[in-house]
Formats: structure tokens, sequence, C-alpha cells
């Protein structure tokens, strides 16, 4: 069994082949998992899509195959060339993929590094694909240690002190931008999801009020109840008069077209401050003398100052990532040992047992002896496997044999395809025979 990533993150695509990559809704998500999971050699896949990355996700059989079939299928997907979705995608696999998923749930792969939203992001994307039926426990494992890896990389470093994200980039580069002006403005989010839920607390702690836009007015009405009184709601189809009324406004919808074009600006000539934090985006090209327009891709630079003064935290983190890496694939080699063991033990009972009928059948032990025989052959093979099954502990452990155990399930015809490993966990017990 293998691990393989394929990534279309800011670091090789750009916004416009983010955009086109994008799973729209669950539904789209839970057609590409089916799809996936239908071919024998990908045993499991979730799938993480935000505003900087898709990546997905796998347990399988056969790397090669998998990354043919997830370029064809995304392909497929986006109406993207084949061969462009190759050029774009970016490939890790196996212990390259282990510590790619651990430094993107720590925050150390993100636009922002140490923003707090990726882990949330990937626990969700792999819930969702574990209630679908296509994860279970092979991505499980991944999910569990990337998780406490993230949490290790928290307490050891400052990295998340001051827990930033693409919102809180944006509104401090409208900070930046309009200084203390900004004090008492009226800025407008459209969408009331996480982003523009952080835009938001952003925003009061910036001095403004708020105009937040949403589809459900009732659940909008509730969102600004909660983030108090300077917060006002509306409905999306409300959008163009406040387009027209303020100059501030930062838009984090899941729409799948733009939601705000040309033709809904009736005075071109007051000046308008906007940032676009959605993919695919809200805001469609316009050339307007006095906008000034912000996307996701151009707040990467301005995260850059961030990144530089976090890079001696950032390096610590990605020591800990490295050592987690470690940890897991001796875990994961430890967790695999036992029911071989266990398995190879089975096998020597059932041909002893077989061999002690076949004996007193044939007369060559008497009946009253079987008890001691059997006894003493169990024995005579616990000695007999005691030093390969030492070393096969102690083989299994080091990373330059992983082909081992494989050889000797191949020889002992071993299954563990099916075998629930947390009854091991506990069990890389070093006893032998009993002298």
């Amino acid at each position: 069994m293998y691990y393989q990533v394929i990534s279309f993150s800011h670091k090789n695509c750009d916004l416009a082949m983010r955009e086109k990559l994008a799973f729209a809704d669950n539904e789209e998500k839970k057609m590409m998992l089916d799809a996936l999971v239908e071919f024998d050699f990908i045993h499991e896949a979730f799938i993480v899509s935000t505003c900087n990355r898709v990546e997905i996700v796998m347990a399988t059989r056969d790397n090669f195959s998998s990354y043919h079939t997830v370029l064809g299928l995304v392909s497929q997907h986006s109406t993207v060339n084949f061969y462009e979705i190759k050029a774009a995608a970016k490939r890790y696999d196996d212990e390259e993929a282990i510590g790619h998923i651990f430094s993107v749930v720590s925050s150390l792969d993100s636009l922002v590094v140490g923003e707090s939203q990726i882990t949330g992001q990937v626990k969700e994307a792999f819930r969702f694909s574990y209630e679908n039926g296509t994860a279970g426990r092979k991505l499980n494992r991944v999910v569990s240690y990337a998780i406490k890896c993230a949490a290790q990389v928290r307490n050891e470093t400052n990295i998340s002190e001051h827990p930033i994200s693409i919102a809180s980039v944006a509104v401090s580069q409208a900070q930046k931008i309009l200084g203390e002006n900004m004090l008492g403005m009226t800025a407008v989010v459209v969408g009331a999801g996480e982003i523009g839920v952080l835009a938001v607390k952003h925003l009061l702690r910036a001095g403004c009020d708020v105009v937040l836009i949403g589809r459900d007015l009732e659940k909008v009405q509730h969102i600004a109840q909660n983030l108090g009184e300077n917060v006002k709601a509306d409905t999306s189809d409300k959008l163009d008069k406040y387009l027209n009324r303020y100059r501030l406004l930062f838009s984090a919808t899941s729409s799948a077209e733009c939601i705000i074009t040309k033709e809904m600006i009736e005075n071109d000539m007051l000046p308008r401050l906007w940032f676009d934090m959605a993919i695919p985006r809200d805001i469609e090209d316009m050339a307007i003398e006095k906008l000034q327009l912000f996307r996701i891709d151009d707040l990467q630079s301005i995260s850059q100052d961030n990144h530089a003064l976090r890079e001696e935290q950032a390096v610590r983190a990605s020591e800990i990532v490295e050592r987690y890496q470690d940890e897991f694939y001796a875990w994961l080699r430890a967790l695999s040992v036992e029911p071989v063991i266990k398995q190879m033990r089975e096998h020597v009972s059932a041909a002893i047992e077989r061999e002690m009928q076949r004996a007193i059948k044939k007369g060559f032990v008497p009946a009253e002896y079987e008890e001691n025989m059997r006894k003493m052959a169990h024995q005579m093979f616990n000695r007999f496997l005691h030093d390969p099954t030492q070393n096969l502990r102690h083989s299994s452990a080091q990373k330059q044999n992983a082909n081992c155990l494989e050889s000797v399930k191949e020889m002992f015809n071993i299954n563990t395809e099916h075998i629930d490993f947390k009854q091991y966990k506990d069990d890389h017990h070093t006893k032998g025979y009993s002298a």
C-alpha cells in the first residue's frame, strides 16, 4: 500500500487555473471521489478544495496508475487539457506525500504561513469522504498523525501566536492604504461563510461598521447579532445598492460565477477599494479608473513580510514535521508486523494440529501422549520462530527494510488487508518462547 498526493496550489498554479479546478459543491466532490475509488488500485481518497489549493490525497496500490487516473479525471471535471493539468500538477509519493500532508495541516504550506483555518479544512475534507465511504482507516491514520503534528507545531513554536488568514491580510492591506480614514468607515462583506465572518471580525477591530450580505437573511441576521451592534445584515439582491454607496468591500462567497459585474456599477467616479477572497472569483475584471482591486494571489506578496518574520519559527516547525513523518512510518511499520507474526504462529499451530491428528490416526503417537506431544511441538516451533520474529520486528523498524515484511507475507501466504490494527497498537511485544 502506498500514499500519494496530487497538488494544485498557489505554489504551482495561478488563480485562473485554480478557479477551473475548484469544486463548486459537495456533489461534485462526491462524484470525483466515487470515480476515483472505482479503480481497484485506489483504496481510499479525499479532496481538499480551498481558495488556495485543490489536492487529491490517496492510499493506493499503484502510484503510477493513480497519478494518471487523477490527471484524466481532473481534466474531465475541469475541461482543462490533460497536458496542461499534467504540467500544473505537483506529485508527492509515499514519505514525500506524508511530509506534504503534515506540512499542509500544520499551515507551513499555506499562502499565509501560520493561518489557522487549514487544519479544520483538512479534517472536514476527510470527514466528508469518510461519510461518503471513500476514505477509511488507511487515510485516517495519516490525518490523525497530521493533526498531532500540527498541535506540536503550535505548542513548540509561535508560528500561530497571532493567528492570521487571507481575511486578516486583506483587512491589514486596507488599513495600510486608508490609514486613519478607515476608522468609522462602513465596509461591505459579501458572504457569510468562515472567511467572510473572519473579515467582519477584523474590520470591527479596525473600527469599521459592517454590512454583512448573504443569500439567507435569517442566517445572516443571526451571525450579525452574534457579532454585535455594529454589524447589519442584508440579502444578496440588495448588493448593487451597497456597491454604489460604500467604497470598501470584501467578498468571499462560494458562487461558481462572478456575482459583482461592471453593469452593477452606477457611479464609476466613487473611489473603491475591493478585496476578492473567493475561488472562483466573485468580482469580474472591470476597467474602472477609481477601483483598486486585490485578488487572492495579490495577497500572497503582501503576506511575504509576515512569512519573513516567521521564517525562523517555520524552520523549527519543519523539523517537527520531519520528526513526525519518521515517527509515523516507524509506527506504521511496527503496527504492520504484529498481525503478520500472529498469523505466522497461527499457521504453525494449524500445522501442528493437522500433523498431531495424522500421527494419532496412523498410530505413530499413542492417544494418551497427545497433549504432551502437542506442548512439545509448540515449544519447539516457538523456539524455532523466536529469532526470526525478533529479527522481523527489528527489521520492520528500519526504513531501508520496508520490503522485508511484504516478502514474509508472500512467503507465508499472509493477508492483513482486512485486519483491525487497533487491537495491535499496544502489542509490539518482545516476548518469544517460554522455556
